[in-house]
């Protein structure tokens, strides 16, 4: 096995501990092993993950600033160009999300193309725009037909409409 491999190897076993530590709530650890995952062999995924675990503090300017570190690394990745929007969305700034959210659609390296289209409808709901949300919503829903928030924000947004 290659020095690289395994330096990438043992950046993913921090990242898993990272994710772990998050998943249940010990916040301070997941950041301290996805610093480390970094610091092993940077990844988008490290960096993304990062900047969510920080949203879950409310710290959303640096939640978009290790996003932006994940763009850098990897322009393709779908997963940081949606979190901005989110983390904007959050901050009240729904003219700002937008483009972010649309780079996170077209995004070739991308497995969940719903939540981009969902928090679109988000934000054109919040501006009082519903057939757009209405269609977003339905996007997300045809891209995940699981996708339960999607199909929630569907049906409360037809019953405001009558």
């Amino acid at each position: 096995m290659s020095q690289r491999n395994r330096t990438l190897e043992e950046a993913l076993r921090y990242f898993h501990l990272a994710y772990q530590q998050q998943t249940q709530g010990n916040i301070q650890e997941a950041i301290s092993y996805y610093l480390k995952s970094i610091d092993t062999y940077p990844t988008a995924e490290a960096y993304t993950f990062l900047g969510w675990t920080y949203s879950f503090m409310e710290e959303y300017e640096q939640a978009i600033a290790y996003c932006r570190n994940a763009i850098d690394l990897d322009p393709e990745y779908g997963n940081p160009y949606n979190d901005i929007g989110v983390y904007l969305i959050e901050q009240g700034k729904l003219d700002e999300a937008v483009p972010w959210l649309e780079k996170a659609l077209v995004a070739s390296r991308y497995e969940s193309y719903c939540f981009p289209h969902y928090n679109l409808g988000r934000v054109w709901e919040r501006k009082g725009e519903w057939r757009k949300a209405l269609e977003c919503y339905r996007k997300a829903l045809e891209n995940n037909p699981q996708y339960a928030l999607a199909e929630r924000a569907i049906r409360q947004l037809q019953a405001r409409m009558n």
